[in-house]
């Protein structure tokens, strides 16, 4: 299935995107897109429904496609290939920073380009979303608690990242530096996580292209690695990394300014785009 909310911000209707690509409305089955929904139980009371039962809801804004997210996780470094063009070197564990849930956003919202900022950077990237509670579980079981997958855009700022001291979180959680999106599809759609092509643009012009095959841990890795430091709930969001083509990567760098157009996208997840603003 491919789960999704639309409607305006603060307002968002749980719904899915039908095999004709008709947006059901789910607001009589579901309160919304996250928690008790997208548990194994909930999902299988979605699935039995008849979405031609389902009103039509009109194309409108489409919100992020998880509600009630408590923790966005994101994993840093997590392809050799991109970790060479930014010059570190592949970590011998995960490495693990924090994305605050207020950076979160739909994913063709406008992305503001902070006071001060000179280094706003792309990153295009596999999301992972929690389905079941998961601590201390093993890698032959970790897909389990998996309920889906969506593209998340892990926009950064790399001065405030690397430069200004401190841990990377203050470059990737300034407010709408966390589109996801536009569906939450669900693992059952979704063969191989470990192979999926990726993409992003800069103003039409090809920046990323890479695929999930690249990862250096994949998908049931760091969903078991995870829960061996914290539990992960039904609505937790994990970003994975991102394929070489980021901006600070370039020679020289290049980063975003107002007015730019950010496309990208996952094979089988959808597509987003943003209008980078300067927030004044």
């Amino acid at each position: 299935m491919k789960l999704m909310r639309v409607g305006e911000a603060g307002r968002e209707k749980p719904a899915l995107l039908d095999a004709d690509g008709k947006i059901r409305d789910l607001s009589a089955h579901v309160t919304d897109i996250g928690g008790e929904a997208i548990t194994p139980t909930g999902l299988a009371k979605i699935a039995a429904l008849d979405p031609k039962s389902l009103a039509e809801l009109a194309p409108g804004r489409i919100g992020a496609c998880v509600a009630g997210t408590g923790k966005f996780i994101c994993i840093g470094l997590n392809y050799s290939d991109h970790a060479a063009e930014t010059g570190a070197t592949v970590p011998p564990e995960p490495v693990i920073f924090m994305k605050a849930t207020s950076a979160i956003v739909g994913p063709n919202d406008n992305v503001q380009i902070p006071r001060g900022s000179e280094k706003t950077d792309w990153e295009v990237e596999l999301g992972v979303v929690i389905g079941k509670t998961a601590k201390y579980v093993s890698e032959a079981e970790a897909l389990d608690y998996v309920a889906g997958y969506c593209v998340s855009n892990d926009v950064s700022e790399r001065a405030f990242q690397t430069e200004r001291s401190g841990q990377w979180t203050k470059g990737k959680s300034c407010d709408t530096f966390g589109p996801i999106g536009p569906w939450l599809v669900t693992k059952d759609e979704v063969a191989n996580p470990q192979n999926l092509g990726m993409w992003l643009k800069v103003n039409g012009q090809t920046m990323q292209d890479g695929s999930t095959r690249t990862m250096v841990y994949g998908v049931a890795f760091i969903v078991s690695y995870l829960s061996q430091f914290m539990s992960l709930q039904p609505g937790d969001v994990i970003s994975t990394g991102t394929p070489p083509g980021v901006g600070m990567g370039m020679k020289p760098p290049r980063y975003l300014r107002d007015g730019d157009v950010v496309e990208l996208g996952i094979e089988g997840l959808g597509t987003q785009k943003q209008l980078f603003v300067a927030d004044r």
